[in-house]
């Protein structure tokens, strides 16, 4: 019997091995398997069964060992990392070490400790002779006969001052024997009691739930590939609808990948899984997977999946990547966000790669959002996906109130910059009066974007990028928040030495400090990755403002979607301008898609919701559509303009971006390889560029880049493989590939 192996050691080609005659029951496509390469052992995945016909077979080396009896990457996740290697030009042993955790990849061994059990029980006489003869031994005995189960022994020496020695000495006895147990640790498990947990019981479906629901159903049924955009407003019920879906898909004996964009949203999902599938399924484990967890508990989350001990998963975007057998169904919530984008390579989307799963698994994957991505609404619109829609909120309850501040006007009534209007701050006052909660979402951490010179307008950038550096009040700092270099603050401008410096726009820190000076009495907390850096941090804060203990909670994205609290009934977008004036042809539809999912966060209870938006361009079509959550108006609009440009979803679009030391040298082979591309490949790809990237320098390496326009990608990045290959890069420049993009700096 022969393999081919994928060694997991930067060797991106498949090499092949002689299988023994004791390994050969355990070993099929998809083992992880210890293979020697090089005098050393190195884990491997099995990509095939049998060996080349013109190599001598007797010289092939035996694999060492099969590290699990189950593949650790089954059929559809190998050829899933074939696709991906294809499609978002990786190397596949690059794509095989994303997919499985790194705890796998080291074959870590399971957590197990020792317990100490009662063989049997002395009698009288004998009890008596050993607290005469060894008081110790017998103090263990009494103890452990007062145990209903066995205690874990490293406690209970610890507990009773004992050494390992009278265990031993016990057990020569008879009187005492150890029994080891595997100890299963298992994320956010506290959540049963937590402040998280939600009611078990459904809710009463309302008419376009219960048709939505009974359309999935249907084609649950049917055990095909097929996929479904779900949209619906803000507040409508879709998390209900997913369960019900999860429901028949587990009912039915299948697995479920239900992918979240925010490691924040996960807690809050998790807890409404675990209580809705304790009263279907009593006992039934729901697995949680991102990148916040330790690696035992991905190990052993891993592991519950890959033998059947658990059928559901739930985490960010690699949890696409979790073995959950006879897969039936993957939900994408909030499929449009840009969290679902790798930025590492393999830069893969995690919605576009959950469609590719559940078309090789036969399963069926259901994409739900408010504000769907306009790629996944042109295809719903083509026929290509089937598309349900929600368009009330549960309970007859009204969309909130959204109310547009012209900070224009705001700025010459004050005569100056401000944080926060009137209007906004009147409200607040409103609602903090009344005991309901606030949210004020600004998409930038730190006090203010940078600081200035008054006198020469000296701005204070990073030297080794090429961005202002961000003041941060709370330690008197500025930092860049691309490469993390931080100094002190100075006092002074640190070209012309005038004491006039200024702050430049907002910040969440700045915005916290203006609603203390707002509301004194109020308790705030500020929610972004500068406060959320400790682990479970975000859930304690998400707790205690389920709970009433916070009135107002300032932060970034991280709490602008997906999140419910029926205590809110005001939201502040304190500058809804910053995501709409980048160079980024998406630019409007982010802009939509946030003010629309922020706004969201109001009225989710009995008490109708307001959402002050503040911003210096209120006529902008992408902030009018949202006043009205109208977004089929909205897609009409921007899909003319993509289609006018033919941006996509009408053609594909990657992006290829040049690094390196030396900005000449770096532009000289940028310059040179368009040339080559075009020559080569011009009358299948529109090129534009190469041009200095709209972030020019970034940890002291200059950037250009190339954009390659198509209609299909597999070809072209197959085609731009093998011309790189023949290509003579210099050894300091560094190029990246990203198959659509998402982000354009």
């Amino acid at each position: 019997m022969f393999v081919g192996v994928h060694p997991l050691a930067g060797f991106d080609k498949l090499l092949h091995y002689r299988v023994p005659e004791a390994l050969r029951a355990s070993v099929t496509v998809g083992s992880l398997v210890r293979a020697p390469i090089r005098g050393s052992f190195t884990l491997g995945i099995v990509g095939e069964l049998g060996a080349p016909k013109d190599f001598p077979q007797e010289k092939l080396k035996p694999l060492a060992a099969v590290v699990y009896p189950f593949p650790a990457l089954p059929p559809d996740l190998l050829e899933l990392a074939r696709w991906l290697a294809a499609y978002y030009a990786a190397p596949l042993d690059g794509v095989i070490e994303t997919m499985l955790p790194a705890a796998v990849r080291k074959a870590a061994q399971l957590k197990q400790e020792k317990l100490l059990v009662l063989a049997r029980r002395p009698d009288a006489d004998e009890l008596a002779a050993l607290t005469k003869r060894a008081p110790q031994q017998a103090k263990l005995v009494a103890f452990l006969a007062q145990q209903f189960k066995p205690p874990q022994k490293s406690l209970v020496l610890a507990r009773l001052d004992l050494t390992a020695a009278v265990v031993s000495a016990l057990m020569k006895r008879g009187l005492v024997r150890e029994e080891t147990r595997r100890v299963e640790r298992v994320a956010y498990a506290d959540e049963y009691t937590g402040g998280e947990l939600v009611a078990a019981q459904p809710h009463t479906l309302n008419t376009e739930q219960q048709a939505a629901t009974d359309a999935l159903a249907t084609s649950l049924a049917v055990k095909k590939f097929g996929v479904t955009l779900l949209q619906g407003v803000t507040g409508s019920g879709k998390t209900e609808v997913y369960l019900r879906a999860i429901h028949t898909a587990l009912r039915d004996g299948g697995g479920v990948v239900f992918l979240v964009p925010e490691v924040a949203l996960t807690p809050q999902t998790v807890a409404r899984l675990r209580s809705r599938l304790e009263a279907i399924a009593p006992g039934q484990q729901v697995v949680v997977w991102h990148s916040h967890l330790s690696e035992g508990e991905r190990l052993d989350g891993w592991l519950a999946l890959a033998t059947g001990t658990a059928r559901v998963v739930v985490g960010a975007r690699s949890a696409v990547f979790a073995p959950v057998r006879d897969l039936r169904l993957i939900v994408v919530d909030e499929e449009h966000e840009p969290a679902y984008k790798q930025d590492e390579t393999p830069r893969y989307h995690a919605r576009d790669t959950a469609v590719m799963r559940a078309k090789l698994a036969g399963a069926f994957c259901l994409l739900g959002s408010a504000t769907p991505s306009l790629e996944s609404f042109a295809n719903a619109s083509a026929g290509k996906y089937g598309l349900l829609r929600l368009t009330q909120r549960v309970d007859d309850r009204k969309l909130p109130y959204i109310d547009v501040v012209d900070m224009r006007v705001e700025v010459a009534r004050t005569r100056g910059a401000t944080s926060l209007s009137r209007r906004l701050a009147d409200a607040m006052h409103d609602r903090f009066e009344k005991k309901e909660q606030t949210i004020l979402f600004i998409n930038r951490r730190g006090y203010s974007r940078s600081m200035q010179c008054r006198k020469c307008g000296e701005t204070v950038e990073c030297t080794h990028c090429s961005v202002a550096m961000t003041y941060h009040r709370t330690d008197e700092t500025l930092r860049c928040h691309l490469c993390g270099d931080q100094r002190g603050a100075p006092s002074r401008c640190p070209k012309c030495a005038a004491p006039d410096i200024r702050w430049q726009g907002l910040g969440t820190q700045r915005v916290e400090e203006a609603v203390r000076r707002v509301l004194p009495r109020a308790r705030i907390e500020r929610m972004d990755t500068d406060t959320m850096a400790k682990k479970n941090r975000f859930r304690e804060v998400l707790s205690e403002f389920r709970a009433g203990k916070i009135d107002v909670l300032v932060g970034t994205q991280m709490i602008g979607k997906g999140l419910d609290f029926p205590n809110v009934t005001l939201v502040g977008l304190v500058d809804a301008d910053l995501s709409m004036h980048v160079p980024d042809f998406r630019a409007n539809e982010r802009t939509f898609q946030l003010l629309v999912q922020v706004a969201g966060r109001a009225g989710r209870g009995d008490r109708a919701g307001e959402v002050v938006v503040q911003t210096f361009t209120p006529q902008a079509g992408a902030i009018q559509y949202s006043r009205h959550a109208d977004y089929d108006g909205f897609a009409a609009e921007e899909l003319g303009v993509r289609q006018r440009f033919h941006y996509p979803p009408y053609r594909h679009l990657i992006h290829h971006l040049f690094r390196g030391p030396n900005p000449e040298k770096l532009k000289f082979f940028a310059e040179q390889w368009a040339r080559h591309v075009e020559k080569e490949l011009g009358n299948r790809v529109e090129l534009r560029g190469p041009t200095p990237s709209p972030i020019e320098k970034i940890k002291d390496e200059y950037r250009w880049q190339l954009w390659y326009f198509t209609s299909g990608v597999t070809r072209v990045t197959a085609d731009l493989a093998a011309l790189r290959a023949k290509f003579a890069w210099p050894d300091d420049i560094t190029q990246v590939l990203d198959v659509d993009p998402v982000n354009l700096a």
